[in-house]
C-alpha cells in the first residue's frame, strides 16, 4: 500500500478495523504480515486507527512491531511475539500476555496497570515512567534487579522469585 495519501492510508485502516476478525487475518496474510495476529483482535478506535496506518503504510518493510499508542486494553495476547516491538504509549491494561516474547520491547509510559505478564521474557526491556500497578509478573523472568525494585515499588506483583529471575548485565 506504498503511495498511498494520508486519507486513503486512514481510510483503509478504518476498512481494516471494520471488518470481523476472520477477514482482519485474510487481509493480514494477503499483506504478508499474517504473523501480527493481535491485530485481528483490535478495536476500532482512533489510537488503532493511527496503529494500523502505520503497518499498512509498508507491509513488507515490517521487521519488528511498532505499536506505539495502540490500544491493547482487555485483550488475550498470549505467548505473542512482540520482540524489539515499541509499545510506547500503549494501553494494555487488564491484557493477558502470559508467556509472551517480549525481549527488547520498549514500555515507555504504557499502561500495564493490571495486565498479567506471567511466564513472559523480559530481557534487556525498558519501563521507564510505564503504569504497572496491579501488573502480575510471575516470577519477571530476565528482568534486572534494579528493574524488579522499581516495578515492585510502583505497585507490580510478583508471585514467585527463583535464583534465575535477574539477567547477568
Amino acid at each position: 500500500m506504498i503511495n498511498l495519501t494520508i486519507e486513503e492510508l486512514r481510510n483503509s485502516a478504518i476498512r481494516f478495523l471494520e471488518q470481523n476478525p476472520e477477514q482482519r487475518l485474510k487481509t493480514l496474510k494477503k499483506l504478508g504480515i499474517g504473523r501480527y495476529t493481535f491485530l485481528s483482535k483490535i478495536k476500532l478506535n482512533e489510537a488503532n486507527i493511527v496503529c494500523m496506518m502505520q503497518f499498512l503504510q509498508n507491509p513488507q518493510q515490517l521487521k519488528f512491531p511498532n505499536l506505539v499508542g495502540a490500544d491493547l486494553s482487555s485483550l488475550i495476547l498470549d505467548e505473542v511475539n512482540f520482540i524489539r516491538g515499541n509499545l510506547t504509549n500503549v494501553n494494555l491494561q487488564h491484557s493477558s500476555l502470559v508467556n509472551a516474547d517480549l525481549l527488547f520491547a520498549n514500555f515507555t509510559k504504557a499502561d500495564l496497570r493490571n495486565a498479567d505478564l506471567t511466564g513472559a521474557t523480559l530481557n534487556e526491556t525498558i519501563w521507564t515512567e510505564a503504569l504497572v500497578a496491579g501488573c502480575q509478573f510471575g516470577g519477571g523472568i530476565g528482568l534486572t534487579q534494579l528493574q524488579y525494585q522499581d516495578l515492585k515499588l510502583r505497585g507490580a506483583r510478583f508471585t514467585y522469585l527463583n535464583k534465575r529471575l535477574f539477567s547477568n548485565y
